[in-house]
C-alpha cells in the first residue's frame, strides 16, 4: 500500500500532493483544525487532552514541534522519539498489509486424475534381500612336511640320531678345547685319554702361531738300493716326498690326511724319539723307525722306482732343512744354505712291502 493513497492515515503537509501518480494530479484540500486543537500537529491515535505518558504511568515529555506520530505503533516507555528533521517531507509510511484469506480445502484437494497418474508413475517396490550364502567350509590344513610328515617310530628315531650327534658334537669340542688348553686338573687326570681322542686325527698344531712360529721349511727325501735279476746292484736319486705332497694338496679343496700330515708327522716323531746320533730313545723310537720306514717303502713302490725285475733291497732318509727367508722390510739375518740330516740305511724286510701291509 502506498504512502499517497487515500486511505493512508499518515499525515500530509500543507500543499503536498497526493504523490506524482495521484488522480487528477490536484492537491488535496489541508483539513481545518479539530476541535480542541491549538494549531499544532495533529496526532494520531490519541485522545484529545491524553497524552501518552500520562497513561504509561511516566512524567510528561515534551516532544516539540514537528515530531510525528507513527500510526499503529506503539509508543515505547523511556525511548526519546527522534524529532523530525525541518525541510524534508516526511518518509512514506506503509500500513501492514493485510493477511490473505485462506485458501478453501476444496481447492487443495487434489484431482482424482492427478492420483491416478501419481499410482502409475508410483516407484515399483524394493526388491527382497538376497538370500544368505550358506557359510562355506574352511580349506583343508596343509599336510605335514619335514619331520613331522615322519611316523612316530621314525620320529623318535630322528630325535634319538640328533641327540647322539649333539653329544659327540659337545664331546669332541671338550676334548679339542682341554687338548689345547694348558696344562690343568683334568688335563693331568685324563690326559691319555684325551690324546687318545686327539691324535692322529684331529692334532692341533699351535706352532703355526705367536710366540714360536714355523719359520723353517722341512723336506723328507729318500733313496732307495735295488738289486736287479742279474745279481747287480744300483742307488737311485732321491725323491723328495714331501714336495709330492705339497703338489697333491695344492689346489685341491679337500686334501686328505694322508697327504698333509702323514709323512710330516712320522718324521717329527722320529726326531722326537731319537737323539742327534739317529739312535732311538725308550721304546718308542723304534716303532717311529719302523713306521717311517714303512711309509716310504710304500710310498717308492707306488711311484714304480724299483724294475719289474728288481728288488728293493735298502732305503736310506734325509731332511732338508731351509730358513724361511724374512720379508724384505725386515733386518734380521739368517743363513739361506739348506741343512741336511741323513739316516743310515735301512735294510727292506718283506713286512714292509706293499703286498705284506695289505
Amino acid at each position: 500500500m502506498d504512502a499517497y493513497d487515500g486511505g493512508s492515515d499518515a499525515r500530509r503537509r500543507p500543499g503536498a500532493s497526493s504523490g506524482p501518480d495521484g488522480p487528477g494530479g490536484a492537491p488535496e484540500p489541508e483539513p481545518g483544525p479539530g476541535p480542541g486543537s491549538s494549531g499544532g500537529p495533529e496526532v494520531l491515535g490519541e485522545p484529545d487532552g491524553v497524552l501518552e505518558s500520562d497513561v504509561a504511568g511516566e512524567p510528561h515529555v515534551s516532544e516539540g514541534p514537528g515530531v510525528p506520530r507513527v500510526p499503529g505503533v506503539p509508543r515505547v516507555p523511556g525511548v526519546p522519539r527522534v524529532p523530525e528533521v525541518p525541510g524534508e517531507p516526511d518518509a512514506p509510511l506503509t500500513e501492514p498489509q493485510e493477511s490473505a484469506p485462506e485458501p478453501n480445502a476444496e481447492a487443495l484437494a487434489p484431482h482424482p486424475s492427478d492420483l491416478a497418474a501419481i499410482r502409475t508413475t508410483a516407484p515399483p517396490p524394493a526388491a527382497p534381500p538376497p538370500a544368505a550364502l550358506p557359510p562355506t567350509a574352511p580349506p583343508p590344513p596343509a599336510p605335514p612336511v619335514g619331520v613331522a610328515a615322519l611316523s612316530l617310530r621314525y620320529q623318535i628315531a630322528v630325535v634319538l640320531a640328533l641327540a647322539v650327534v649333539a653329544v659327540a658334537v659337545c664331546v669332541h669340542v671338550g676334548m679339542v678345547f682341554l687338548h689345547v688348553a694348558p696344562p690343568n686338573t683334568v688335563t693331568k687326570q685324563h690326559g691319555r685319554a684325551i690324546d687318545d681322542w686327539v691324535y692322529p686325527e684331529f692334532e692341533q698344531n699351535w706352532k703355526l702361531f705367536a710366540p714360536n712360529p714355523l719359520q723353517q721349511n722341512i723336506a723328507v727325501q729318500v733313496r732307495a738300493r735295488i738289486r736287479s735279476a742279474d745279481g747287480g746292484s744300483r742307488t737311485t736319486g732321491w725323491y723328495d716326498l714331501s714336495a709330492q705332497d705339497g703338489r697333491a694338496v695344492d689346489g685341491n679343496l679337500l686334501p686328505s690326511h694322508t697327504q698333509q700330515n702323514e709323512l710330516r708327522r712320522s718324521w717329527d716323531l722320529f726326531v722326537a724319539t731319537h737323539g742327534t746320533d739317529n739312535r732311538p730313545v725308550g721304546l718308542r723310537g723304534t716303532l717311529s723307525e719302523t713306521y717311517l720306514r714303512r711309509i716310504v717303502v710304500l710310498r717308492l713302490e707306488r711311484d714304480h722306482v724299483t724294475a719289474p725285475t728288481g728288488t728293493l733291497v735298502s732305503v736310506q732318509v734325509r731332511s732338508r732343512t731351509s730358513t724361511v727367508p724374512p720379508p724384505k722390510w725386515s733386518e734380521e739375518k739368517v743363513t739361506v744354505q739348506p741343512v741336511y740330516r741323513e739316516l743310515p740305511w735301512w735294510p727292506v724286510t718283506a713286512d714292509d712291502t706293499e703286498g705284506s701291509a695289505r
